[in-house]
């Protein structure tokens, strides 16, 4: 069983394992290999600073987003590219990044 520095499991979850822990986190969609979610943050400079503030969160896991900014609205994709789909480590950070929101 691959798990990171730091601890995530890093096995593909099952889709019945994805659509079971996606319930608990309504905000959040599941998109084909990847779990995604879109933030408002009133304008361009809100966009940046949230963007800035996954940083450490990303660095602690040394597991790290797919992000988009459009002027006021962030985008943030979450897959573990190296095992191509959705593990436990996705659904820690996405739960590291709610908390910043």
């Amino acid at each position: 069983e691959a798990r990171d520095a730091h601890g995530p499991n890093m096995t593909l979850l099952s889709e019945s394992e994805i659509n079971s822990r996606i319930t608990s986190m309504p905000e959040w969609s599941h998109d084909g290999s990847a779990i995604c979610r879109e933030f408002d943050r009133g304008d361009f400079v809100g966009a940046v600073a949230f963007v800035d503030s996954l940083v450490a969160p990303a660095e602690e896991l040394g597991h790290h987003p797919d992000v988009s900014i459009s002027w006021s609205k962030v985008t943030v994709r979450i897959s573990t590219h190296s095992q191509g789909g959705i593990t436990d480590a996705d659904f820690e950070l996405a739960a590291r990044i709610d908390k910043l929101a």
